[in-house]
């Protein structure tokens, strides 16, 4: 339920669970009542208590059109006894203040009991209930012209209604009954959807405040209405993300770090190499034009290894923070990977490595490539052939086959390979496979760095070990459909 449907919900709930309520009083208090009392609240007891009123009237109007003597007369006495005698009434008629008339025992009428009646008849006519001669009655009090004299009085005494004042009684009752159980639901209304809606929100800020902290593990459940509980799931993924925010800042903050530390220890042997020439040729140990020569050259050869680390190191920091973007071109597949081969060609051939390309191909197919940086991969993963190759008939094929979707490029040598258990850690920056291969010269990030590119072509790369006879490195790229 949403927060909206829930506020009308409550609100019709205020009213119409005490107006049920009421209902259900008013029934049984009707159906007691009438079984206590008889049913007063019939139509008989209305159409009785429409004749008294009817029978009042016209013996008020009467009174008021006679003359002022008429009341004395025995003839309209009787006349007016006859009129109240019809709905059960009596009738007291009083002049100069003194009983004159009445339809009762005249002994059984007191000056206390007609005081009173004078009383009830001027305060409250017709409600207030007297008892004369041991009968209840309700009194009327008529005055002939107020002004005259020589007018009388006339007291009608009737028998209390008692359809009235159970109505009365009823309204009290219905009218206390709305009241308290309006005030109730009210009570147990608010409390229930304040429930509803501050308890989650009570979660919320108990997770706010784990946040603030630093407790990341602190979870936020989806509760409450429809509106909180996208509150809560937002304020779930925007946890989840601050988390990942913050382990990938610390992972990177480690990598930072160990990429220091191995770089600097990499480059520590090239310099101190540079060093030891250097001090050389200062100590006069190279003291002849040919070893001045010598030293120089490892030197030269020795900063270019120092420079190449230290490009290494820039490109993987640039495509690891993805600031380099990538220039595709369409590119055929297999001259690009000819010229790749040509252009290695010399250094091979002066380390006496034999180069082959075979395609299994069955036309022409075309990738999106930045050429530039997908050769410097190629050209990474040849000389890294070159470096660990240790055959006397060294070779590097490769081998480029499709399947429905992709190309799939192998480089295969045969050098001295890589295990098993370290075929998983190959593309892992600064990892060298064995202790045959911590002697090798580079950065440790050649294949890191052709991981990354790969990815960046949205391929895949990875590693086969042949064991002892070399191993290969395989890249997958989609390939584009005419």
């Amino acid at each position: 339920m949403n927060l909206k449907k829930r506020l009308i919900a409550a609100n019709a709930a205020t009213v119409a669970i005490p107006v049920l309520i009421t209902a259900l009083v008013a029934i049984a208090y009707l159906f007691i009542y009438s079984k206590l009392y008889g049913n007063i609240y019939s139509w008989e007891s209305y159409q009785r208590a429409s004749k008294i009123e009817a029978a009042l009237m016209d013996t008020e109007r009467l009174i008021q059109q006679e003359s002022p003597d008429a009341i004395a007369d025995e003839k309209f006495q009787r006349l007016l006894r006859q009129k109240i005698a019809e709905i059960g009434g009596e009738l007291i008629v009083l002049k100069d203040e003194s009983m004159i008339y009445t339809s009762l025992d005249a002994t059984g009428i007191g000056k206390i009991e007609l005081a009173k009646a004078l009383e009830a008849g001027q305060n409250k006519p017709g409600k207030e209930t007297v008892v004369i001669g041991s009968q209840p009655f309700t009194v009327q009090i008529i005055e002939q012209d107020p002004a005259d004299t020589a007018g009388g009085t006339v007291l009608l005494l009737v028998p209390p209604d008692q359809a009235a004042n159970g109505l009365i009684q009823f309204l009290i009752v219905i009218g206390l009954t709305f009241l308290c159980s309006f005030i109730v639901t009210n009570i147990l209304i608010s409390y229930q959807f304040s429930r509803a809606v501050l308890q989650p929100l009570n979660h919320l800020q108990h997770a706010a405040g784990e946040i603030r902290t630093g407790n990341l593990d602190c979870q936020i459940a989806e509760e409450g209405d429809r509106e909180i509980e996208a509150l809560c799931r937002d304020l779930e993924l925007m946890r989840l993300k601050l988390k990942e925010s913050i382990h990938t800042q610390l992972k990177y903050e480690d990598n930072r770090k160990m990429l220091i530390s191995s770089i600097s220890h990499d480059l520590k042997t090239p310099v101190t190499s540079i060093k030891g020439y250097v001090e050389g040729i200062l100590d006069g140990v190279a003291n002849t034009p040919e070893k001045t020569e010598k030293y120089l050259k490892t030197i030269y050869v020795k900063a270019e290894q120092v420079d190449k680390m230290i490009d290494d190191l820039l490109l993987y920091a640039k495509l690891d923070l993805n600031q380099i973007p990538f220039n595709f071109e369409r590119t055929d597949v297999q001259e690009f990977i000819r010229s790749c081969l040509l252009e290695s060609e010399p250094e091979l051939e002066n380390n006496r490595i034999h180069t082959e390309m075979f395609s299994d191909l069955t036309q022409k197919r075309c990738v999106f490539l930045d050429r530039e940086r997908m050769k410097r991969i190629v050209m990474n993963i040849l000389d890294n052939s070159r470096k660990y190759m240790d055959k006397d008939e060294a070779v590097i094929r490769v081998l480029l086959r499709e399947t429905p979707s992709s190309i799939i490029m192998e480089f295969q040598d045969n050098g001295c390979g890589v295990s098993e258990k370290d075929l998983p850690y190959i593309f892992d920056r600064f990892y060298r496979s064995d202790q045959a291969r911590t002697g090798i010269e580079g950065s440790g990030l050649g294949l890191a760095i052709a991981k990354q590119v790969v990815e960046g072509h949205q391929g895949i790369i990875w590693a086969m070990s042949h064991g002892k006879e070399g191993m290969s490195i395989l890249i997958s790229l989609a390939y584009l459909k005419d």
